[in-house]
Formats: structure tokens, C-alpha cells, sequence
């Protein structure tokens, strides 16, 4: 067994410390958004920016590699203007920008500016953009700010945002805001790993699951197999086996290494926030951890979502959301008590949080929820089709949860890892049972009521044929009768089905079913009972720009295999694949299928893509857009900006990994020339 410990004696040390308050001084190099200073400070009754009236801005960041306090320790990070986070940049809707990057590292680095929309050799993406910006060199990003929202910034370089070249970028308006509030803040979330990450890299080469501490044990073994039957328990362990996977792969990275942080705060000490009782308070919600999805939640206050990814969307109250990695979203909230809450950033594997206050006066503090329950994955993440199964239901439908017991006749002596004896199932042929290859036809009948992981009742099952049984390859097409919203738990429609195999060597699975999971809560927040945001919510505050139907459609499979830690698109990593070209002024249909059973944050660079969630001609505008396994999600692009833009996976070692390519924008007489 491989020795995991990962400065464990160092941790629970830094933790007593943190009891004792003794870490708070540590943070000498916090930037003051991260001190708890308010963006727009209340003067009166009127909120007013930072600074003053809109302005041109001229700013010089200078990049260092220096010994820094974070994390409840000590440790070398890549800072700017010695701080980190990065300081916040504050721009102004219709002014210029000139942002002046000075290396002073050994190394390479280069600053993207994520979401801004600017001339393409301005977006800081060495090889795609520019060359980068070389050890004592200096480049300036400068252009006209065309837009209003939150935003942040971050290295595309040898993986520098892991340790620390992330930062925060606010947009105000030209004019007053739509949204009023008294205060402003931002709340960024990273994770932060002593470790080397190219070091970490290497180590989920070896073994994908090597920061995956939440796995199942011969003691679960053997409890599923008490609950459930022998049949159905290696059923499932079959299935989830031929997927490379387990229900319990969540994240690829957790808090065996992670430290979650929030305005760079260890959550032992929080960040704190202060207001007065019946403010409306913005918080700027921002992503920029490495690998990590969070769930945001303020425990006994209401948030109001009035931005995604910086742009303005139709206020929608809710009271948790799921953020993937670089998404931004903008809430309002109310305090109406002189109490303090709790701002709880839960990270969606729940192997820790990132944490922080606000509250009426300094050093007030509520209560911190515990850590829920780790989440499973479902057999819907596997992409199996269900279609035709007559009468059966769905609900809950989740992985492992397979009940075999009333299988008429079935004989398991000695039923093993292929050692199955399944003389006497009347009827039922499974040569070559693997899991994927299922053909159900014949389970007229069947009532998958409340069906998860290994609770699954085939009672019925009597003819059951499963040749060639294997969890990519289940042919349910004869089950006759089976509805579709039962399939999806009424999310939304199967819009797509696939043979399994192809997209390239990088995959290890398609997705047989492709569904629409817009509709769906986040991982893990399926069953809470309060409020959840999902993508269906969001509405954009003005119509459509650009009515015009799509001239074509580009489809493009998200793939991987884990236990190689391989990620693509089309199962090609980025050193083999071909640019995909637009023609300026194109109108095109982008369509995302997610073959892998893990979300993909996957971020275009230098537009916005307009979501096709069911908003009419209110679709929202996404930078950003996390996948859900075995869901295909739709997009429109008007292709409007020229110039080669990088369009790549926000998980930063799917993106190292290949998962990663180039859009190539230009009239169409450059393609012809090509």
C-alpha cells in the first residue's frame, strides 16, 4: 500500500495553532480585499466606488518568486506586487486599460485576463496569443474596456496559478449599476497544496485516484453484499470497474494535499466581512482554485443571483449554488440582524472548505456547519439508456444500488470476480458479462423504484438476456415503455444516444445516453432541501443580440481515462489535434458532450457563448460552462472577434493533460489560403 501521508503531522499541527489565534498574523502578505475591506465603502446612504469616478487605469504588476505566509504555513509562491492572492484590479466600462506585467521570476510567465473581451494578442496565452513574457522581460496589455462584471485574472504558464498567480478583476459600469447595494465584496476561493505541481501531476499519472482517500474497502464489500445480495454487489463493483472509476471519484485532487482558502484566508482563521444590519451587500463569488468545485451556501441568510460568469441575469433567490472552477457569480444579500453568518465554500468531494464571516462587528463568528456526507456518482454519470425498460422508475437512481435478491433461481456459489455461476437464473445468458454491455430486452416489468447504487430490484427479471454485458455498452432498447423523464428524474429529455467506442485513443468511454442535465443540481446537492441554483435558472436581463439561426454545428466530445489520466477532446490531446476555425462573423451551434463520468469546466477564451437552456431569446452569456457527466449541453456562438483563442478544460491538470485546443477566428478568405 503506497504511503499517502502528506505532511500530515505539519497539518494537525497548523490546526491546534489556528485554535490559539496565533495564525492570524501570518498573513502580512493578504491584499486588502482579502483584510475584509469593502470594494464600494458606504458613504451615506450612497455607495460609491473605490477611488472615485470612472477613470482610465494605468497599472504595473510585477511577478516574483518569494517565501510567503498562506495556508497556516509558510511556503515559496509566485506573487504579485508581493502578494497573495494577486491584488484586485478595478476597471471601468468604457475606459482604457493598461495593465504592465514585469517578470521577475527565472521562468516564464504570462498573465490571462479571464473573460475580459480584448484583441487576442492582449489575452496572455503563451503559443496561442504571444510568446509569453521572458525572465526580465515586460508586456502591456492594453485596450478599451467593453464591459461591466466580475472577473479575475491568473498565469497560463508552468502551472504558476496553483501556486498563487490568481487574482481578482472588477468592471464597474460607465453608469449607475443596474443592481444597487451598499457594499461590495469579493470572495475568491483557491486551493492551495505544499506540494510541487508538476510533482502532483506526476503522482496522478501513476495512480488517478492518488489523492482520492474515499474508497471502497472489502468492509464495504462485504456490508453491500448483506444489504443487497452477492449478485447485485459484484454486479455493480463489474460495472464501475470497466468505467476505470468508482461512485466515490468526485475530484481528482482533495484535502489530502488542498488547503481551501478564501481571500486567501486558512479556514481556521476566516476572512470576515463587516456590514450594517439591512444592507444590501454584493458578494463577487470567484472560482479560482486549480481543480476544486465548491458549493456556496450562507447558512440562515438568502442569496440573491443577479450575475454568472460577470455578466447581468434576472434575480434568482436561492440559497446554495455549485461553482465550478473559474465561473464568477454575483449575489446580493440582506443581513437584516446585528448577527454574524457564515459563509460556507464546501468543496463538492466535502474533504474540506474554505471559510469566511460577515458580520456586524470585528471578531463575531457563527456557528460552521459540519462537513456533509461525501456524494456517489450515479449510474446516470455512467451515460447508460435506459429507454423502453416498461413501467420502471428511475428515481434516485444512483450507482451500486442494485438489488438482485429476487432473481428467480439464480445459483452464486463461489460467485467471484469472474467465477460467476449463473446456471440458475431461468433464462438469463450473461456470456461475457462485463459492465456496459447490457441487453435487457425482455425486463417487461421491472420497478426500479428509488434505484442508486445497489438498489436496484430485479424481481421480475425472469428471460433476462445479458450477452456481452458491459457498463458502456447496455442495449436496453427492447424495455419497452420506460419514460424518459423517469430515466433523468424529470431534468430533461435524452436528446442523443451513441454507439459506444471512437473519439480517439485518449477515451475510454461514450456516452450511450447524452441528456440534458441543465435542470440538475450540482454533485451532491441532488437531495438538500433548501434551495439550489441550477442553469435552467439563469436568464439574461436583455435579448439576444444576434437572432440568427446557426449555420452549422460543431459537436465535441470531452473524453479521458482516469486510471491513465488521459484528457481530450475527441480522445486527442492538444500537441495532436487540429485548430478549430470559424469564419469571422459566423453564427455557429457549439455542442459539448461530456463521455467521461466527472464535470469539465470547459472556458472559451475571448467571447461569450449564449447557453440554450430554455430561456427564449433570453439565453444567458457563459465563459465558462461546467458539464455534467453524460449530459450534452448546447451553445451559440456569434464568432466575432478575430484571432487564435485557446478553449480548454479549467481543471488545470485536464488542461495539461491535452484536454485543450485552439480556435482559429478569421475571414474566410484566410482558411482558403491556409
Amino acid at each position: 500500500m503506497k504511503n499517502r501521508s502528506i505532511d500530515g503531522d505539519r497539518r494537525r499541527f497548523l490546526f491546534a495553532l489556528a485554535g490559539t489565534g496565533a495564525l492570524a498574523g501570518l498573513e502580512a502578505l493578504l491584499p486588502g480585499y482579502a483584510r475584509g475591506e469593502a470594494l464600494s465603502p458606504r458613504a451615506g446612504m450612497a455607495a460609491q466606488v473605490k477611488g472615485g469616478t470612472p477613470r482610465p487605469v494605468s497599472l504595473d504588476l510585477t511577478v516574483r518568486r518569494e517565501r510567503v505566509a498562506i495556508a497556516g504555513g509558510h511556503a515559496t509562491g509566485v506573487t504579485v506586487n508581493r502578494s497573495i492572492p494577486a491584488p484586485l484590479i478595478e476597471l471601468w466600462e468604457g475606459q482604457e486599460a493598461r495593465l504592465r506585467v514585469h517578470n521577475q521570476l527565472d521562468e516564464d510567465t504570462s498573465i490571462h485576463w479571464h473573460g475580459l473581451l480584448l484583441p487576442f494578442q492582449m489575452d496572455g496565452v503563451p503559443g496561442v496569443s504571444f510568446p509569453g513574457i521572458a525572465p526580465g522581460a515586460s508586456f502591456e496589455a492594453r485596450f478599451p474596456v467593453r464591459q461591466r462584471g466580475t472577473y479575475w485574472y491568473h498565469s497560463h504558464s508552468g502551472m504558476q496559478e496553483q501556486v498563487g498567480l490568481t487574482g481578482p478583476l472588477v468592471v464597474h459600469p460607465a453608469g449607475p449599476p443596474r443592481v444597487s447595494t451598499d457594499r461590495e465584496y469579493v470572495v475568491m476561493l483557491n486551493d492551495w497544496t505544499f506540494e510541487d505541481p508538476h510533482r502532483l501531476m506526476t503522482r496522478l499519472k501513476s495512480s488517478g485516484d492518488y489523492y482520492n482517500f474515499d474508497q471502497r474497502t472489502v468492509d464495504h464489500l462485504f456490508e453491500d453484499v448483506q444489504k443487497r445480495g452477492l449478485a447485485a454487489t459484484l454486479g455493480d463493483r463489474l460495472a464501475w470497474h470497466r468505467m476505470r472509476m468508482a461512485p466515490t471519484d468526485i475530484a481528482d485532487v482533495t484535502g489530502a494535499t488542498y488547503t481551501y482558502l478564501m481571500n486567501g484566508r486558512h479556514p481556521s482563521v476566516g476572512w470576515e466581512g463587516l456590514f450594517r444590519p439591512g444592507e444590501r451587500i454584493r458578494l463577487r463569488v470567484i472560482n479560482a482554485s486549480a481543480m476544486t468545485y465548491f458549493n456556496f451556501r450562507i447558512p440562515g441568510l438568502a442569496m440573491t443571483v443577479v450575475g454568472a460568469d460577470g455578466e447581468e441575469v434576472e434575480p434568482v433567490e436561492t440559497d446554495e449554488f455549485q461553482i465550478g472552477v473559474a465561473e464568477t457569480y454575483d449575489v446580493v444579500v440582506e443581513p437584516k440582524a446585528g448577527i454574524a453568518y457564515t459563509l460556507m465554500a464546501e468543496s463538492m468531494d466535502r474533504s474540506g472548505y474554505a471559510l469566511g464571516t460577515l458580520a456586524p462587528r470585528v471578531g463575531m463568528r457563527a456557528a460552521v456547519p459540519v462537513l456533509r456526507e461525501p456524494p456517489r456518482r450515479s449510474m446516470i454519470s455512467m451515460g447508460m439508456d435506459h429507454t423502453g425498460m416498461a413501467g420502471m422508475n428511475h428515481d434516485a437512481m444512483g450507482p451500486g444500488n442494485m438489488d438482485h435478491a429476487g432473481m428467480a433461481g439464480m445459483s452464486h456459489d463461489a460467485m467471484g470476480p469472474g467465477n460467476m455461476d449463473h446456471a440458475g437464473m431461468a433464462g438469463m445468458n450473461h456470456d461475457a458479462m462485463g459492465p456496459g454491455n447490457m441487453d435487457h430486452a425482455g425486463m417487461a416489468g421491472m420497478n426500479h423504484d428509488a434505484m442508486g447504487p445497489g438498489n436496484m430490484d430485479h424481481a421480475g427479471m425472469a428471460g433476462m438476456s445479458h450477452d456481452a454485458t458491459s457498463h458502456g455498452n447496455m442495449d436496453h432498447g427492447a424495455m419497452s415503455g420506460m419514460g424518459v423523464a423517469a430515466v433523468v428524474g424529470g431534468a430533461g429529455p435524452i436528446v442523443a444516444r451513441h454507439e459506444p467506442g471512437g473519439h480517439g485513443p485518449g477515451n475510454i468511454n461514450v456516452a450511450e445516453v447524452q441528456r440534458d442535465r441543465l435542470g440538475e443540481r450540482g454533485t451532491g446537492l441532488e437531495n438538500v432541501e433548501h434551495r439550489v441554483l441550477t442553469y435552467s435558472q439563469l436568464r439574461n436581463v436583455v435579448p439576444m443580440r444576434d437572432g440568427r439561426p446557426p449555420s452549422r454545428t460543431i459537436e465535441l466530445h470531452l473524453t479521458g481515462n482516469m486510471e491513465r489520466y488521459m484528457w481530450s477532446f475527441d480522445g486527442v490531446k492538444y500537441s495532436d489535434a487540429e485548430p478549430i476555425d470559424i469564419v469571422l462573423g459566423e453564427r455557429i451551434r457549439l455542442v459539448l458532450v461530456n463521455d467521461t463520468m466527472m464535470e469539465h469546466p470547459i472556458h472559451l477564451h475571448g467571447m461569450f457563448m449564449e447557453l440554450e437552456n430554455g430561456q427564449g431569446d433570453r439565453l444567458p452569456f457563459k465563459h465558462t460552462l461546467s458539464v455534467l457527466p453524460a449530459s450534452r449541453a448546447s451553445l451559440l456562438l456569434t464568432a466575432d472577434e478575430p484571432g487564435r483563442w485557446a478553449f480548454h478544460c479549467h481543471l488545470l491538470y485536464h488542461m495539461d493533460a491535452g484536454m485543450f485546443r485552439v480556435v482559429r477566428v478569421a475571414p474566410a478568405e484566410a482558411f482558403d489560403h491556409a
